[in-house]
This record gives C-alpha cells, sequence and structure tokens, in this order.
C-alpha cells in the first residue's frame, strides 16, 4: 500500500475508539421532519415516524407527488426585439478583470439571458487569470440583497442629480476656503482611474489620493521598499525551484497580494527535481498543511529560527539552533533553487529578501505587484488633516476604517469635524451611517476599468449585465464633479478606451476587450537595492516570547471580510479546522489542557467549544469561541480577521471583529491573556461527517525515496500494488473479478476524472465553482451542524502521524485506532495527544464516484438513480421518492438528502430566498426540491451541450472542450482535477490513468469507480 500510517480526522476520533461506530449510527438517525412542512394539525403536534409518514402519504403515488409538485409556476414574456448577442439558451462569454480591493484575477464571465451566473479563469492571463474560492463566490455578491440600491441625502433616497449638487457645492466650498478634498480609496492599480484623478485634481488644487485598505500588505511594502527602492511587491515563479522555506508565510494563500499555487504545484511534480518545501510556523496554515517538513513553533520562535538562519547564510555564523541548522544546510545544498519567504512583520520581510539575495534565488522574478497600495505614513497624515479640521470634503471609495482600522472609533469620533462626507458604499455600513450624502457602489460586473496588476500586465474590465440598482462607479462620479453635470465627456467607456491606446502596446481595444488580457507598457523591474540588516534584526529581537503570543490571520473563504455577506464563503468549510460560519481562537491541545478549554462532542456529535474573552494588550474582545487545533504551536493562538462585520446584511454579521488587535502591519502580538466565560459555543462543522464506513487507507501518500527507488508494485515494497483477490483460480487483479456484466462504453465519450492529491491544496475554489454551476443551496449553520449540508463536492481532510505504524499487525489484534496510536509501536505508551501535536495534513476531494458497478443503482426501488453509457451515474429527480436506500449504499458518502425546500424558504433566507439572489441560478440545471436526493453529475449539463456544439459543426470534440465541462476541473488553479474522454486516446486523462501513481478510492468494494486519485508523494526522508 502506498503508506503504513493511520489517518484520522480529529482529536475526538483519537480519543474515542468507537466514534466511527457512533457516526455511522448517526448518518442515517434522523427522521423526516414532518411536522415542518405538514400543515395538519393533527399530525404536525404529533411524533410521527418515517414509517408513518409513509403510511400517510401512500408510498408510491402521494410521496412522488410530493416530491414533484413543488415547482412554482413561473410565467415568462418573450423578447419584443431580441437583443442581437443573446440566444435563449446560449451563454456568453465575457472576459473582465474581478477586482474587489483585496483580490484579482483576469475572468471570462458566463452570463445567460443576460445573467452573468459564472466566473471561470481566463486562460490568456495565466497565472493572473487564475481563481480562488472568493473569485468564484464574487457572482453571487452581485446579486446581494443587502446592498444600498438608491442615492441617499441626510438619510433620505434622493436622485444623482440632487447629490451631484450637493457634492459638487462641498467640492466648491472646500476649495475656495483652502480645505482639503480627499478620495479614501481602497488600493486601486488602474491607470486610467490615475489620469482621471490627476484632472481632478487639476480642477481642485487641495484634492489628495490617499488609500486604505483592511488588510493593507503594509509590513511586505514597506520592506520591499527598503530592499528594492520600489514600493511594490515582489513576483516569484516557483518552476525552477527545488526548495522553499517559509516562515509563517502563507504563500497558498493571501500573501504578498498574490499566491503562489500554480507554479507551486507545476514544481511539486514528483522526481528528482522535486519542490521540497519546509514550513515554520505557529498557526496550522493552508500553506504549512501541505509542507513536506513543518516546524511548529511559537512568533518568537520562529523569529529567532529566521534571525538565526540569516547569521548563516548571510553572515556566516553557524546557527545554535538545531532547527535552524537543518534549514540553512538545505538551504545552502540547494542554492539558487531555493527561495525563503516571511511574513509577520516589515523586519521579518526584509531579512527573507536578504537571504534570497544571497542565494540569488531564481525564483525571484524581478516583476512588480501593483496591486497593494498602501501607505501608513500616508494613512497617518490623513488621520492627522481630519483630527485638525483641514478636511472639508472626504469621499471614501468602498471602504470601512471605523470597521477594520484598529482606532476605528476614534476615527468615527473626528469625522464630526468634516462638514462633507460622501460615502460610495455597497452596504450600510458605518461610513454609510456617518455620511450626507451615499452614492450605491457598481458592482465590477456592472462597471468598466481597467488594471495594471504587475510588471508587462495589462486587464480590462466591462460590464457583463445592465446595472441593477441605481448605482454608480467611483470614475463616473469624478467625471460628473469634475466636467458639470449633464456634459458629453462624462461618459467613463469613452475616457477609458480613449486612455487606454497608449497602453495597448499596439492592440486594438476591440481585440484587448474580447481578449481581456494584454501585454502591458509598464517594464517597472525589481533589483535589490538596499536593506537595513541591523535595525530588522533588532526589531525581531525586541519581540519578547510571551506565555501566550497571537497570530493573525485571514481565512481561505473570507479573506479580509469585502465579501462578508456571501453566503456561499461564510459556509465554505475552512480547509483546516471543517468548520463553517464561525471565526474561532485556534489553540493547541496542550494549552487547551493548561487553560481548562474543551471542545466536546454532544449525543449528537455536534462539536461544542468554551468561550473566552481575548485580552491583547490592552484591546479586549468578548465571547470569542475556542478550537483545539491540532498543529497549533504551543504558547501560540491564532485568530481570522475580517468577520464580525455590523450593518453589513444578515449573512455578515458572523463571528467576532479581531480588527481592533491589527495595526496595520504587524500579524504577530505578545501580550496575550485569555479567560474562560464558562459558556459554550455551537460549532457547525463537516469534517465527523461522511466517514466512509471507517475505512483507512483512504488518501495515500508515499515518501519521494520510495516513489524513485522502488517499484510501485514490488511483492514486498511497492508502495501502490494493484489490488489482487485470491480465486481458486490463484491470484487475479481486481478489475478481472466482477459479479456483474460489463458495460459497452467504447463508443462515444467515456467520461473519467482524475484528482492529484499532490497537487490538490485544498483551497476550495473547486466547492464553490461546483455550487454556482449546479445551483447548490445554502443550508445555514444550523443545518452544517445537523449533518445536512448540500455539497456535491468535499474536500476531506485527513491528519496523519509521522511515525510509521505497523498499522495491520495492530488491527489484527482488533485494536482501535486510539490504542494503535497507544500502542509500543511508536514507542509511546499512553500517549494519544502526540500524533495531533504536529500531524501531517492530506487534502481529499470526494464527489460521487460515478461507479460503472454503483451500490446506489442496486437499491433504488423506482429507478431514479441509474448507468448512463457515458460513465456518468444520474439522477432523476423527479422519479425519487427519497428513501435514502441510495445513501445508505453509498460507501463514499456523496449522496445529498433534500430535507427541505430550500428555494423561497423563508427559514433559509440565504440568496434562493429572493428574486435578486435567484438571478445567480444556472437555467440548465433544476432547482431540486425537498424529499429527492441529489449529487455530483460530472456537470452532464456541460458535457451534454459540448457534444451538441461539435454535432452541429461535423467535428470531434477536442481534449481541452471537455477539460473545462466541469466546473471543479476548470477551477482547479494547481491542475488537481482533469476531466476527459476515457475513449479519447489522445486525452491528458487517459494517460494520467496509466500513472503508477492511480489508484480507485475502496477499489477493494468493486464498484469501478470513474474518479480515481494519485498518491500524494512528500519530499523528505523519513525517520
Amino acid at each position: 500500500m502506498a503508506s503504513n500510517k493511520i489517518q484520522f480526522r480529529s482529536i475526538h476520533e483519537l480519543k474515542d475508539p468507537a466514534l466511527n461506530g457512533k457516526l455511522a449510527l448517526k448518518e442515517f438517525q434522523e427522521e423526516i421532519p414532518v411536522e415542518d412542512f405538514l400543515d395538519k394539525a393533527e399530525t404536525s403536534d404529533a411524533s410521527t415516524t418515517r414509517r408513518d409518514f409513509l403510511k400517510l402519504l401512500g408510498f408510491s403515488t402521494a410521496a412522488v407527488t410530493l416530491a414533484a409538485c413543488e415547482a412554482p409556476v413561473i410565467k415568462t414574456i418573450p423578447y419584443v426585439v431580441k437583443p442581437h448577442d443573446i440566444i435563449p439558451g446560449v451563454p456568453n462569454y465575457y472576459a473582465s478583470t474581478y477586482f474587489d480591493g483585496f483580490d484579482f484575477a483576469s475572468v471570462l464571465v458566463k452570463t445567460r439571458e443576460g445573467r452573468p451566473i459564472k466566473i471561470d479563469p481566463n486562460p490568456a492571463a495565466g497565472d493572473l487569470g487564475k481563481t480562488n474560492a472568493r473569485a468564484q463566490a464574487a457572482v453571487l455578491s452581485l446579486y446581494d440583497n443587502d446592498k444600498v440600491k438608491q442615492p441617499k441625502l441626510d438619510g433620505k433616497d434622493e436622485t444623482f442629480d440632487k447629490v451631484d449638487d450637493f457634492v459638487i457645492k462641498g467640492l466648491n466650498e472646500a476649495q475656495a476656503s483652502g480645505k482639503k478634498i480627499v478620495l479614501l480609496s481602497q488600493s486601486f492599480a488602474s491607470p486610467t482611474f490615475k489620469k482621471l484623478f490627476a484632472e481632478f485634481k487639476a480642477k481642485y488644487p487641495t484634492a489628495e489620493l490617499v488609500t486604505y485598505d483592511a488588510f493593507p500588505h503594509n509590513a511586505a511594502l514597506d520592506a520591499a521598499q527598503e530592499v528594492f527602492g520600489t514600493r511594490a511587491l515582489p513576483v516569484y515563479d516557483l518552476k525552477g525551484s527545488e526548495l522553499v522555506v517559509a516562515f509563517q508565510a502563507d504563500f497558498l494563500g493571501d500573501f504578498n497580494a498574490s499566491s503562489l499555487e500554480t507554479s507551486y504545484a507545476a514544481a511539486r511534480t514528483p522526481g528528482a527535481t522535486m519542490l521540497r518545501h519546509i514550513q515554520v510556523e505557529s498557526n496550522m496554515s493552508l500553506t504549512g498543511a501541505n509542507a513536506d517538513s513543518r516546524y511548529r513553533l511559537k512568533p518568537s520562535a520562529v523569529n529567532k529560527t529566521l534571525v538565526e538562519v540569516y547569521n548563516a547564510i548571510v553572515g556566516g555564523t553557524a546557527p545554535a539552533d538545531k532547527t535552524a541548522a537543518e534549514i540553512v544546510k538545505e538551504l545552502q545544498a540547494k542554492g539558487s533553487k531555493a527561495l525563503v519567504l516571511a511574513d509577520g512583520s516589515k523586519a521579518a520581510q526584509v531579512l527573507a529578501h536578504l537571504i534570497n539575495q544571497k542565494l540569488g534565488s531564481v525564483a525571484f522574478t524581478g516583476k512588480a505587484n501593483f496591486l497593494k497600495e498602501f501607505d501608513k505614513a500616508r494613512f497617518e497624515e490623513f488621520l492627522g488633516w481630519v483630527n485638525g479640521g483641514q478636511v472639508g470634503v472626504l469621499i471614501t471609495n468602498n471602504v470601512d476604517p471605523i470597521y477594520s482600522y484598529h482606532k476605528g472609533q476614534d476615527f468615527k469620533k473626528s469625522l464630526a469635524k468634516v462638514p462633507y462626507i460622501v460615502a460610495v458604499a455597497d452596504k450600510k455600513n458605518e461610513m454609510y451611517k456617518a455620511a450626507k450624502a451615499v452614492i450605491p457602489v457598481a458592482n465590477w460586473l456592472e462597471s468598466w476599468g481597467d488594471m495594471e496588476p504587475q510588471t508587462g500586465a495589462y486587464t480590462l474590465m466591462q460590464p457583463t449585465i445592465q446595472k441593477i440598482y441605481k448605482s454608480r462607479q467611483i470614475e463616473e462620479s469624478l467625471l460628473v464633479w469634475k466636467n458639470g453635470k449633464n456634459n458629453a465627456a462624462n461618459n467613463y467607456y469613452d475616457y477609458l478606451k480613449a486612455n487606454a491606446g497608449s497602453l495597448l502596446g499596439g492592440t486594438s481595444f476591440n481585440k484587448a476587450l474580447y481578449n481581456g488580457f494584454v501585454a502591458s507598457t509598464n517594464s517597472t523591474m525589481l533589483s535589490y537595492a538596499g536593506g537595513n540588516a541591523g535595525q530588522a534584526l533588532a526589531e525581531l529581537g525586541n519581540f519578547k516570547p510571551a506565555e501566550l503570543e497571537l497570530v493573525l490571520y485571514t481565512k481561505t473563504a473570507m479573506g479580509d471580510g469585502t465579501q462578508a455577506n456571501n453566503p456561499w464563503l461564510q459556509e465554505l468549510p475552512d480547509p483546516i479546522t471543517r468548520m463553517s460560519w464561525d471565526n474561532y481562537l485556534t489553540i493547541s491541545p496542550k494549552d487547551a489542557e493548561k487553560f481548562e478549554i474543551k471542545n466536546d462532542l454532544n449525543a449528537r456529535m455536534q462539536l461544542d467549544g468554551s468561550y473566552v474573552n481575548l485580552t491583547v494588550n490592552g484591546v479586549k474582545l468578548e465571547n470569542v469561541p475556542v478550537f483545539v487545533q491540532p498543529g497549533q504551536a504551543e504558547g501560540s493562538v491564532g485568530l481570522a480577521l475580517g468577520y464580525g462585520k455590523k450593518n453589513s446584511g444578515a449573512t455578515a454579521d458572523t463571528g467576532v471583529n479581531a480588527y481592533p488587535l491589527f495595526d496595520g502591519s504587524n500579524l504577530v502580538l505578545s501580550g496575550v491573556k485569555i479567560d474562560k466565560t464558562g459558556e459554550d459555543h455551537e460549532f457547525a462543522g463537516v469534517q465527523l461527517q461522511n466517514t466512509l464506513m471507517g475505512r483507512y487507507e483512504i488518501a495515500r501518500e508515499v515518501p519521494l525515496a520510495d516513489f524513485i527507488k522502488v517499484p510501485f508494485d514490488d511483492e514486498h515494497k511497492g508502495w501502490n500494488k494493484p489490488l489482487e483477490y485470491h480465486t481458486i483460480s490463484g491470484a487475479l487483479p481486481a478489475a478481472k473479478i466482477d459479479l456483474w456484466d460489463a458495460f459497452d462504453d467504447t463508443d462515444g465519450p467515456h467520461f473519467n476524472l482524475s484528482v492529484d492529491l499532490n497537487s490538490c491544496t485544498g483551497c476550495g475554489a473547486c466547492i464553490i465553482a461546483c455550487q454556482a454551476e449546479n445551483n447548490v443551496p445554502v443550508v445555514g449553520k444550523e443545518e452544517i451542524r445537523m449533518s445536512r449540508d448540500m455539497y456535491w463536492l468535499r474536500i476531506d481532510r485527513y491528519y496523519s502521524s509521522k511515525e510509521t505504524l505497523t498499522v495491520y499487525d495492530g488491527l489484527a489484534q482488533d485494536k482501535a485506532v486510539p490504542e494503535l496510536y497507544g500502542s509500543k509501536v511508536l514507542g509511546i505508551e499512553g500517549s494519544l495527544e502526540n500524533p495531533a501535536e504536529n500531524p501531517d495534513v492530506i487534502f481529499q476531494p470526494v464527489m460521487c464516484q460515478h461507479c460503472n458497478h454503483a451500490p446506489c443503482e442496486t437499491v433504488c426501488p423506482v429507478a431514479a438513480t441509474s448507468h448512463g453509457k457515458q460513465g456518468q451515474n444520474h439522477m432523476a429527480y423527479n422519479r425519487c421518492i427519497g428513501t435514502r436506500y441510495c445513501a445508505n449504499n453509498c460507501p463514499y458518502k456523496v449522496r445529498r438528502f433534500n430535507w427541505f425546500t430550500y428555494n423561497l424558504n423563508d427559514r433559509f433566507d440565504f440568496n434562493q430566498n429572493n428574486d435578486l439572489g435567484r438571478m445567480v441560478l444556472n437555467p440548465d440545471v433544476v432547482v431540486r426540491t425537498r424529499g429527492v436526493m441529489e449529487k455530483c453529475s460530472m456537470c452532464i449539463q456541460e458535457t451534454q451541450a459540448t457534444i451538441l456544439a461539435a454535432k452541429r459543426e461535423n467535428r470531434r470534440v477536442t481534449d481541452n472542450e471537455f477539460k473545462n465541462s466541469c466546473a471543479c476541473a476548470a477551477a482547479c488553479s494547481t491542475g488537481a482535477m482533469t476531466f476527459g474522454d476515457m475513449n479519447d486516446k489522445e486525452s491528458e486523462v487517459r494517460k494520467l490513468y496509466s500513472s503508477n501513481r492511480r489508484y480507485h478510492l475502496l477499489e477493494e468494494i468493486g464498484t469501478k469507480p470513474n474518479v480515481f486519485y494519485h498518491t500524494k508523494v512528500r519530499n523528505r526522508v523519513e525517520k
């Protein structure tokens, strides 16, 4: 087998040998909640069993009626004059640029009848076209029913005409009195916007542009300015590297204004030159979870280790610390093929840059990233203007410092000194309340614009829908205020087109708009020009160790909180903790015991945890839930930013606002104190669902040395030996033994999906892509806690011990997993906590495996689920009567039961409960109703549309067309998922099938899936 380690999903699985059995019993113990949807008093008051329910309604007829009769009758009105570019039933795609102040991506926007419904990566933009979960979910933020819909003046609805009169009056008064006019905007790397503001300043000379970001990357920008002489972030490419060492740097998440996951995955191709990844950190980050070797240290110890590494590499001093010595040895061995990254403070990043300069790291491309522009000194100067009464007009462009600035309440009080406050806002947040005039900001999908994200790159943004409400982008407002109302020159499209000509390098505007991305004339390059190492070393030395130290971070789903009111993102399980709808203080198992922090499972196998009051340097946050996190360094705690956003929609008001602890530069803090409140918090987690029947060796792994040197099918040491059964005819491969007749799958396409565990980082983009494509509903925290999530695709996170275990010897003695961990095999008798201190992590996407011999098909009494010739397992929703036999018989636990009607239901007040939110729905996929099962379809609507398009054109479907037909595979930035036709001999998926790393999930039960996996390879020497 690939590994002889035992994997566990949670600490509770380690502590309770009987947990798997309890979870298996729990899976189908829920009764259908008849009382919630039968309106007869005599039944709703009774405790109705499922058997009684079927008797009441009649099994064969009325249950079908119940499942099928809820579809609403919607009247449609045909076009009087059909737009020439819209064909009903046929999608249109537009290249555009997603930018919300925090995230950036060059994207393709899929629209149906004028409605944007899906975001796809733009392949023309390369790495800049890759999308994360937040970019995939951004289409739903367009249809946010809580957005500001109307211009306001003094809190009342008003016209743009009256609002503009008010603003222009204020501008003229400020100019006449010599007071400043300040546009406080998020980072906005738009050359046309900057040109427009320069013209605005020419008319109003006291105007100033000040940048403010909730998560400002100020430390990184200060370090870059010091080392490179340019206030821009460096761009790295790991494709030619063989070693990356990261100190608190979550470079697969939100680091340096971009993720390195694409080049990281490319460099991690198993082989002699495979990239080795070492992570030194306190929190268990997404990046740390993917590391080959992870050193968990509290922040002060991370700083000390970084200092010793710097002194050894640059100063030639032998490190005294064992961890630093091991890292230095590997860095020196790899030389220019190594890269060091750091985060947490300016000093840490300066030292990392200087180490890379000494190494001559080839990962440093010299290109500059311009997406972040915050300057703390400039912002503090602005605060001085406000406090001094020098600002006559303040215009805020979709920023809310009252929420995200650590002294936000002081800033709120100082706003009383500003006569004219204009908020260009999307929500009724604190800035909205403080403003006298409010202009609803246009969503990026409703706007024209351009961006220069990095050296040599230029992208365009175009509207893909008419403005839904009375909104306006900041550029349109500046044109009106500069030129006057009703001026013919106030059309921003014309202004953009005229200015873009000098930036396109000879490409026509229409062609650039069609592609969305062109090479830029900006040739700014970074080079090493300085760096005060002595000051950096002193600053890190001044960070004094404390009993508890805090690391602030941004979660994969929420980022800086810009899309906090997006229910897709709130419900998306965190890759590490697997918790939804929360932020929380992460703490190590040992510290949890020390502070008497509890994480317990109740009788329903639901997780409850302790509340604490958190105090950091005198700032107190009350009622912060605590999650016991394997891999968290002792003496450290972690807390995510971007939550607890008041007055920004019902969904956004989730969790605790941690921004009062963040000074904009330092993510690591000491002086931390926690006090238990005595109250308990209810977590909504998904990791303890879907037990896979207690089987292990689900997510396989192998050391790189074994991968290279040991044949995968070696009789004794083979790490991926093909499964064989011993029969009366001798040993036979599993594929040769079958109880069923084989399907003839040689005629036409036969679809397979490849999932490479070595490339999957657990980012969750595939989950949101699947949710958007297939109308997967949001069910809310209460239902997630009840194990009723509706995801068609999940990413299981497995922990595993680093020690080698003789698993089968223990299993042969009927020992449970916790007993094995405490056995003499490890030499740690009686210790159950050791594996949870610093476990390895594997991410495994699991969807319907589309088995050629599917267990679900044989038990369905009405043939609602059946097999297709193309290899897909189909669901006929209008046949399903909700017996749940198929879910019971599915070993992969990938089927979901509709307990309720999730659309147009006030109990689930999310996007599908209002007309605006329902605009995101894909009309090619039915919206399921209660009483039916649903699961992954391999995006059959897309594969069939692709086949039909090829038929109309009398040609074969290309492999690339099929690869982009499955939403999860198309969204994957690392190439971990590959979808295609096995009957196409040149297809990539067929080539991947021949890999010696390939295996099927639970192959031993004979389901013959059409999804296959590739073993994860760890690049380290196993001890």
